[in-house]
């Protein structure tokens, strides 16, 4: 055979053998982590809920999800084992408290906004006042805003 008709199939061998040696390394690393684990360390679940460990059995482990609810959990199912003080500032809000260089942003944007000008000439409390009457229409007899005709929208023969 040729090299060239033989090329293709080697390249596909050896990508799958670069997958599944990352997938295995993953496997290892996440094994290992699980291993990390003992009682009263924080964790996170694949599903995203964090819990204190409170037992380790061979293929299991029970959590704390609330203060003296249990549940038990498949070892597999342990997404990361999180440090103390990770643990705690996202589930107790306990961290550090060091003050940051970044501006405080209000709740809404009328501290941002400019106060209105007053004029001085008048009154401080006396503002314009605007007319929201409704003017006639030009074509009306100015009758509850009937057109002379007598004809309504909608009628036959209106314009």
């Amino acid at each position: 055979m040729n090299l060239v008709t033989l090329l293709p199939f080697i390249v596909l061998i050896g990508a799958m053998f670069l997958m599944t040696r990352s997938a295995k390394k993953k496997q290892q690393a996440a094994a290992q982590m699980r291993d990390q684990m003992t009682p009263g360390t924080g964790v996170r679940t694949i599903g995203g809920m964090y819990a204190t460990v409170k037992e380790l059995g061979d293929d299991t482990v029970t959590l704390e999800v609330a203060p003296g609810v249990h549940a038990i959990y498949a070892k597999n199912a342990i997404g990361a084992v999180l440090e103390d003080a990770e643990y705690n500032r996202i589930v107790h809000g306990i961290g550090d408290d060091a003050p940051t260089d970044t501006p405080v942003v209000p709740d809404d944007a009328s501290s941002l906004t400019e106060a209105p000008k007053t004029d001085l000439a008048k009154d401080g409390d006396e503002s314009p006042k605007l007319d929201l009457g409704k003017k006639d229409a030009p074509g009306t007899d100015g009758s509850a805003g009937e057109p002379k005709d007598g004809k309504g929208d909608g009628e036959a023969g209106a314009k």
